[in-house]
C-alpha cells in the first residue's frame, strides 16, 4: 500500500523540486551565456582535470557525473567536436574506452570555472546561513547514501 505524502511533506518535496531545478537553471544559462557550454559538459570537464593523467573510464565518468553511458557517450561526442576531450581505448584490459581531458579542454574549464564559482556563490551561498550551508552538506550526504543502492539498480 502506497504511503502517501502528508502536508509537509508534500511542500518540502515541492520545494526541493522547485530549489535544486532553480539552481540548476540558473547555472545552466551562465555557463551557456559565458563559456558556450551546458553545465552537464562543465560538470565532465572538471571530473576529468580532477583524474590523474585526466583521464577516466567512461563507465566510471558515467558513474561520478550521475548521468546514463548514453547521455555521456553523446556528450563526449560533442565534446570531441570541440577539441575538448578525446577517448582512447582502455590499455589496462584492451575493453572500454577512456575519456581524456585534452590542454584546449583544460583551458576551456579554466576559462569557465571562475564565472561559475561565482555564480554558484550567488545563488547558493550567499542566500543560506552558515548553519544553514552545514544542514545541507548534511542532508544532501544522507539522500546520496540513501539513493546509492537505487543508483546501482536503475
Amino acid at each position: 500500500m502506497t504511503e502517501w505524502l502528508d502536508e509537509d511533506e508534500q511542500r518540502t518535496w515541492r520545494a526541493f523540486l522547485a530549489a535544486t531545478r532553480l539552481v540548476q537553471e540558473v547555472l545552466d544559462r551562465q555557463l551557456q551565456r559565458e563559456a558556450g557550454m551546458p553545465h552537464t559538459y562543465y560538470e565532465i570537464l572538471l571530473r576529468l582535470s580532477e583524474t590523474p593523467g585526466r583521464r577516466l573510464r567512461m563507465s566510471e565518468l558515467a558513474a561520478q557525473a550521475h548521468i546514463s553511458q548514453s547521455r555521456l557517450s553523446h556528450a563526449v561526442a560533442r565534446l570531441e567536436e570541440r577539441g575538448w576531450v578525446r577517448r582512447e581505448r582502455c590499455l589496462a584490459d584492451g575493453r572500454g574506452n577512456l575519456a581524456v581531458l585534452t590542454g584546449e579542454g583544460h583551458a576551456a574549464l579554466a576559462a569557465a570555472a571562475p564565472g561559475h564559482v561565482a555564480q554558484v556563490r550567488r545563488a547558493l551561498f550567499d542566500v543560506l546561513k552558515p548553519d544553514q550551508v552545514e544542514a545541507l552538506d548534511e542532508i544532501c550526504a544522507a539522500i546520496l547514501a540513501g539513493s546509492a543502492g537505487d543508483t546501482l539498480r536503475g
